[in-house]
């Protein structure tokens, strides 16, 4: 019986440690998307001569994190 108990209780601590991990990394993935992954390839993009597509790619990007930025303070 304590075997069942404990059984049970271990896949509810592990489950939420599980649950915590991949909230973390969804976390740091976004993280790393923008600060890492986005000015790459806006780089490579007027490196390659897109201007053209990186400045509405830019401007999007721009609208959104302003928007982004004044809803979020409340």
């Amino acid at each position: 019986m304590l075997s069942v108990l404990f059984t049970i209780l271990m896949i509810g601590i592990f489950g939420k440690l599980i649950g915590f991990a991949f909230h973390a990394a969804w976390g740091l993935t976004k993280v790393v998307c923008t600060l890492v992954v986005l000015p790459v390839v806006l780089i490579v993009l007027v490196v390659a001569g897109f201007v053209a597509l990186a400045l509405p790619v830019l401007v999007i990007v721009g609208i959104v994190a302003l928007g982004m930025g004044v809803f979020s303070r409340r």
